[in-house]
């Protein structure tokens, strides 16, 4: 497992390591002493079919720390910085993650964290760092203007809820910040 750094603060790429053999392949996804910051307590996994955008989505209060690993398909993974006194506040960061790059994301408490799938199947899997609480969920749209994210995709399937996410200005309204 290699710890990759980025321009955002605690923002971290973990390249995973693949042991292969005749029989399959063996992957070590977690090792504690790399996020001793978050204790990640909760674990879930997503199916979804290709050209679903998830997101983006954060939990105001009991906010969450995560880690994603594609276990099938291909993602492009994109996150906006919501902590107040950051550097990058404001800003996104894009990257392919896939069970073929064996690239996973580590997401800091503070951002708002969105997905495209890219292939017919994907499976996405999230360590977080608190529960779900579905009453202090909250999120931005991923199409919002201001935040100029491209999206290599031109009709995505989008949930009711992903919808009627506030705008990047609203959220600044209402937040302010994570």
């Amino acid at each position: 497992m290699k710890i990759i750094k980025t321009k955002f603060s605690d923002l971290k790429i973990i390249k995973l390591k693949k042991n292969k053999d005749t029989r399959g392949n063996l992957v070590e996804t977690f090792r504690k002493k790399n996020f001793n910051k978050n204790n990640l307590i909760f674990d879930y996994k997503v199916f979804s079919k290709k050209n679903v955008i998830r997101g983006f989505h954060f939990q105001h209060k009991h906010q969450q720390a995560k880690q994603i690993i594609v276990l099938k398909g291909k993602i492009l993974d994109c996150v906006i910085d919501l902590r107040k006194k950051s550097k990058t506040f404001g800003k996104s960061f894009k990257i392919l993650l896939s069970e073929k790059n064996n690239l996973s994301l580590y997401v800091p408490q503070g951002f708002a964290h969105s997905y495209l799938t890219l292939d017919n199947e994907n499976i996405v899997y999230y360590k977080l760092s608190n529960y779900y609480y579905p009453k202090y969920e909250s999120g931005i749209m991923w199409d919002d203007k201001d935040l100029n994210i491209n999206w290599p995709v031109k009709k995505p399937k989008i949930s009711f809820k992903d919808k009627n996410l506030l705008t990047y200005k609203n959220f600044l309204k209402k937040f302010k910040h994570l």
